[in-house]
């Protein structure tokens, strides 16, 4: 099969998704990520709509990009005028990228009710735009937007918009499920009732939950392009996700569209676009979400031991993923052996065996804790129990005061007190919170001691009530995820006291980052960047 060409509108189409945005620089650096892997075609934005794409095109012209081609985006000329007469088009040619895609109306409901337009005008609007972009000396994409539920209102002129592209000269036409509701079979059986005298291409959304089926189902029918975003990113629900889409392409389609070494950074390029973005990663994200390759059930376990591919479809290597075991009051002894191998533990030699790990692992998840999210408290613990633990400081004391004056808003102060090798050292910070200013003062104490606290940063801080039932006296667990340059790792704190909860985790935070520091890889209880 040919090789599908891939079209990353994330710095477009994926910021108008809820929350999702992106300064022009941190566009550049995204830019970058993707021509990295290989993505063919990166819309950079609609310099004509707003001051922030314009100013990413203005700092695009810089840049060498050696696999993607920089593409800008807009809509056809408006009624009543030519393409020469157009700002929106004028914008677009500024930009001076070698390729430009513009959209225009396919179905009639769009032409006569919200425009207000003639069928015919609109026919002239995409025919005269394209050829004029083409006179230009631009690689022009026509992106037909509505174009299916346009077919199944109004087939006839649905593919008239289509034969207007063609005969002004489009490279490319991109089929658009604009509102997400087709399904897969709908999409093939449309696709192949006609044909165009160009390649065509598939832009979906997934209101529905098919995005990536109906690209996929679209490329069996013969698309040569697809269109999607990093992570899903987009209006509503979200576009057709190219984090998926890329991987069954190469793996289960043999439809080659980036290399194996490109396929293997698309985890690392998923978490980079998830953090540029200030989003939270979808752990449960195929193909590169955390959870994509973790294994809980002890009988999972215990057959991925002996052949991964009993209950995984693909190595996660492929996609620069990893598997993960995860140790919960569901696991059995083939869990906690896995994962003392994986982190370079030795079991057994104190009378602290795998079964009597797992029973300790129980009655502690019945208390409230939960390993299989804390899996750098996990290895602490597990070193505790073998004896093998050696913390790298321990607390003597900590005072936490929270101060409220009238008309101020509450501040933090906290005062601690360690010992490292015998030596006592006290600091005391402030914070927003008591977390933070505990968290503040242990740094301040261990700088001291271990420069290498600097690289580490919390990056993600949760509580919960663990039985509501009791009130004010619940319990709490307290999760904290935190980071270095290479590794994310997670830590528990379960306790009725918040501070109590919140120094359990934060201390283990600590102590695995120190402890582990020059930790090979392979040993590591870490997820990797």
């Amino acid at each position: 099969m040919e090789p599908i060409l891939l079209y990353d509108t994330t710095l477009r189409d994926g910021t108008q998704g809820e929350n999702v945005n992106f300064t022009a620089e941190e566009k550049v650096k995204i830019a970058r990520r993707l021509d990295d892997i290989g993505i063919h075609y990166i819309e950079g934005g609609w310099p004509g709509s707003n001051p922030r794409d314009k100013k990413f095109f203005e700092l695009a012209k810089d840049i060498e990009f050696e696999n993607a081609r920089l593409t800008a985006f807009g809509s056809t000329c408006r009624p009543g005028i030519s393409p020469s007469e157009d700002q929106n088009l004028a914008a677009i040619l500024e930009s001076d990228t070698p390729v430009v895609a513009i959209f225009g109306k396919t179905w009639d409901l769009h032409v006569e009710k919200i425009m207000d337009n003639t069928l015919e005008e609109n026919l002239r609007m995409i025919r005269e735009s394209v050829a004029y972009l083409k006179d230009q000396g631009r690689e022009v994409i026509y992106d037909a937007e509505h174009f299916f539920d346009g077919y199944k209102d109004n087939k006839d002129y649905a593919l008239q918009t289509l034969m207007a592209a063609a005969e002004g000269g489009a490279d490319f036409i991109v089929l658009c499920d604009t509102n997400g509701g087709s399904l897969p079979f709908e999409i093939e059986s449309i696709i192949n009732e006609f044909d165009l005298p160009i390649p065509v291409g598939i832009h979906t959304h997934n209101d529905s939950g098919l995005a990536v089926a109906n690209s996929v189902i679209a490329v069996k029918a013969g698309a040569m392009m697809v269109q999607g975003t990093i992570n899903g990113y987009g209006e509503r629900c979200g576009n057709a996700d190219l984090t998926t889409i890329i991987p069954i392409l190469c793996t289960k389609m043999d439809c080659p569209c980036v290399s194996g070494e490109n396929l293997a950074k698309l985890r690392s390029i998923s978490r980079f676009v998830s953090e540029t973005a200030n989003m939270i990663p979808m752990n449960s994200r195929p193909f590169v979400g955390k959870s994509a390759f973790a294994h809980k059930g002890g009988i999972h376990v215990s057959a991925i031991m002996k052949e991964p591919r009993a209950y995984e479809h693909m190595k996660p290597e492929l996609v620069g993923n990893n598997r993960r075991v995860l140790v919960s009051d569901l696991s059995g002894k083939s869990n906690v052996e896995y994962k003392a191998k994986e982190l370079g533990l030795e079991l057994g030699g104190n009378g602290h065996d795998s079964k009597k790990i797992v029973s300790e692992i129980k009655r502690m998840e019945q208390d409230g804790y939960q390993f299989d999210a804390a899996e750098g408290s996990f290895k602490i613990l597990i070193e505790k129990l073998t004896q093998q633990f050696q913390p790298l400081f321990e607390l003597e004391s900590f005072r936490v005061t929270i101060e409220k004056d009238k008309d101020q808003p509450c501040s933090a102060h906290a005062t601690i007190k360690i010992s490292v090798d015998g030596r006592d050292e006290i600091t005391a910070a402030e914070g927003q919170g008591p977390v933070s200013a505990l968290d503040s003062a242990l740094r301040k104490a261990l700088v001291n001691f271990y420069p290498e606290i600097d690289a580490m940063h919390l990056v993600d801080f949760k509580v919960r009530v663990i039985d509501g039932r009791v009130g004010t006296d619940a319990k709490v667990r307290v999760l904290i995820e935190s980071r270095d340059q290479d590794y994310i790792w997670s830590t528990i704190g379960v306790s009725e006291d918040i501070i109590e909860a919140s120094w359990q985790a934060l201390a283990d935070s600590f102590q695995y980052k120190l402890a582990f520091q020059s930790t090979p890889p392979h040993m590591k209880g870490g997820y990797k960047n």
